[in-house]
């Protein structure tokens, strides 16, 4: 007998796929229930009130998906169209909100400052009244700040034309109701000159820090008529050479090419009156005040007084000097001096006018003098005549100090 060996035989398994067509429902995300963190357009339309969704089934009495809109118009009850469009204007009013009150240092207003400008054409005088600012940036802490306001001529040196306020403590909007006033400005400087006005904190413990600041060129202004201004503070603006030299080259071509356009700047001025007394038969010469002198001291100022002679005379009666003003660039003296000669003899005088800075145990340092006579020019000149042309009249000119030292001169 024969043994046949029977082999086993193993079937295989194999899962059908279900090709069968079928509608495609569209899977459902978290934002539909929650529809505040989304603004959808409008042919997205939120489940209805009243209604429990879940995932992979569809509303009863829908025959498409949800989503496409028709449907969900034409089967909607009156007034849930109106009411889902409703909501989603709200959500927009909402997020229209959120963007509008959202803030950042771009944003943030540095505040603005009302204050007015008067150029007194007579008097040689720039008055600028600060009135107050209002919704300042805070500074400190505290949320608050402790605001002034420094005003400075450019070109020029800041201190020699520096002013500043008083300084008002933890206050976001300031009223100083103050008037500073600038004195010997010309009509050349009304023509070249800005106002620089900035608004600081003032730190007791640190470095007083900017708010912002606003720059008004005077030529925009009418001789003896007052220009009110109320604008917004902006951010300061680079005017000093940087201090290190590891500098940026671009920032340092910027300051070299601001200080190049910028006019070489007199040494100062002083305001001088002349008034030939007949009663008296004399000469009388008042030294009125300095404005923006040089500064000679290593802390940015002076220690000016004014020196004046009669010339060709030399004697001890012809020379006079007023009191010393300390640590100023703009001094106010209100001296007057008088000398005894004959309205005839004076035409052929010379006044020479110089300014000093004391140094106490060392030499004086001259600041700039200016000579007035019958050999001067421009505005000294007619300063002269004027005086001898009108007796008993008092005659108050500016004059612009040079480098020459009236007492080398021959």
């Amino acid at each position: 007998m024969t043994l046949r060996r029977v082999e086993k035989v193993t079937m295989q398994e194999h899962m059908a796929i279900d090709v069968c067509p079928g509608p495609i429902r569209p899977i459902k995300q978290i934002s539909d229930y929650f529809p505040r963190f989304h603004n959808f357009p409008p042919g997205i339309i939120h489940p209805r009130q009243g209604t429990t969704v879940t995932p992979g089934k569809e509303e009863e009495g829908q025959g498409k998906p949800k989503g496409t809109g028709e449907n969900e118009n034409k089967e909607s009850p009156t007034g849930d169209a109106s009411s889902n469009e409703e909501e989603r204007n709200g959500e927009k009013e909402g997020i229209q909100e959120e963007e509008e009150g959202y803030d950042s240092d771009d944003s943030t207003s540095l505040g603005t400052l009302e204050f007015s400008l008067l150029f007194d054409e007579k008097m040689n005088a720039l008055h600028c009244s600060i009135y107050q600012a209002k919704g300042l940036k805070s500074m400190d802490s505290n949320g608050s700040s402790d605001p002034y306001v420094k005003a400075n001529l450019l070109p020029g040196a800041s201190k020699a034309n520096k002013l500043r306020t008083k300084t008002l403590r933890n206050t976001l909007h300031p009223v100083w109701n103050e008037t500073l006033t600038y004195y010997g400005i010309t009509k050349e400087d009304m023509v070249r000159k800005t106002l620089r006005l900035s608004v600081c904190d003032e730190d007791k413990f640190s470095r007083n820090e900017s708010i912002g600041e606003i720059r008004v060129p005077l030529k925009k202004l009418i001789p003896n008529q007052t220009k009110n201004f109320n604008i917004c503070l902006e951010k300061q603006l680079l005017t000093k050479r940087p201090s290190t030299m590891n500098a940026v080259r671009g920032m340092a071509v910027y300051e070299e090419k601001e200080a190049s356009e910028a006019p070489l700047e007199e040494r100062g001025r002083i305001l001088l009156s002349l008034c030939y007394s007949s009663q008296k038969q004399g000469l009388i010469v008042g030294i009125v005040r300095c404005a923006h002198l040089a500064a000679m001291d290593s802390n940015g100022y002076s220690d000016p007084f004014v020196k004046i002679y009669l010339r060709p005379d030399m004697g001890k009666k012809s020379k006079y000097k007023t009191t010393v003003r300390k640590k100023t660039l703009n001094p106010e003296f209100n001296e007057e001096f008088f000398y005894e000669i004959q309205q005839d003899e004076l035409a052929k005088k010379t006044l020479d006018v110089s300014v000093w800075d004391y140094d106490l145990g060392m030499s004086n340092d001259f600041i700039g003098g200016v000579q007035l006579g019958i050999n001067s020019k421009g505005e000294e000149l007619r300063h002269w005549f004027q005086c001898l042309k009108n007796a008993d009249q008092r005659v108050e000119y500016w004059h612009a100090l040079t480098n020459e030292n009236p007492e080398l001169s021959d």
